[in-house]
């Protein structure tokens, strides 16, 4: 009989984390619960229950895990624009996927209707976070701040609706599927360009 190989306490919750994220895409929302999490990578109950408290706890840490993945995908891609070796649109595409396919709006929905009422904290602390880095880097600065918490909560809601119900409204009004993209790429690009203005 094969012993497990002892991970240490960051490995087992990094393990945690990644199953939860492969069941959130590949089940829903629904699926992300201490007995699927513990049968899929191997490890016990009670194991699970000391790193993360409670099925709603490690529903709260992936979407802490999913926001930090994204936002530092993001920031990358913005700097990337701002240098002329991106485009808005590939912030819009990272944002729109993480909502969508990597499965954080459906787990934002799920978390806030069964009862979760502090979901949304690691999501925004960390888009807030996303927001500080990015900031210092316009001037003036209390103007940038301004207009990337504007841009930030265009994005957010634009990226969680169109995760939720987008492909159903697009076709509903006889609009292409990337229609919400479009816009909240548009409104990017005009950002972008008011920003090489100042």
């Amino acid at each position: 009989m094969a012993s497990r190989k002892r991970l240490t306490p960051e490995e087992s919750r990094a393990s945690a984390l990644e199953a939860a994220r492969a069941l959130l895409i590949e089940a829903g929302p629904q699926s992300v619960t201490l007995k699927a999490v513990s049968a899929r990578i191997g490890r016990t109950h009670a194991n699970l229950l000391h790193h993360f408290g409670s099925a709603s706890g490690l529903q709260k840490a992936l979407a802490e895990h999913l926001a930090r993945t994204v936002c530092e995908t993001i920031i990358e891609a913005v700097h990337a624009s701002r240098a002329g070796l991106g485009s808005p649109r590939e912030v819009v595409d990272l944002a729109f996927d993480a909502f969508d396919r990597e499965g954080a709006g459906a787990l934002t929905s799920w978390m806030l209707l069964t009862g979760n009422e502090d979901a949304l904290d690691p999501i925004i602390a960390t888009i807030h976070d996303l927001i500080d880095e990015l900031a210092p880097t316009e001037p003036p600065a209390h103007v940038a701040e301004r207009r990337l918490h504007r841009e930030t909560l265009s994005l957010v809601l634009l990226a969680l609706g169109d995760a939720l119900i987008g492909a159903a409204l697009a076709k509903s009004l006889g609009l292409p599927r990337d229609a919400a993209r479009e816009r909240a790429a548009a409104m990017l690009e005009a950002s972008f360009a008011e920003h090489q203005e100042v």
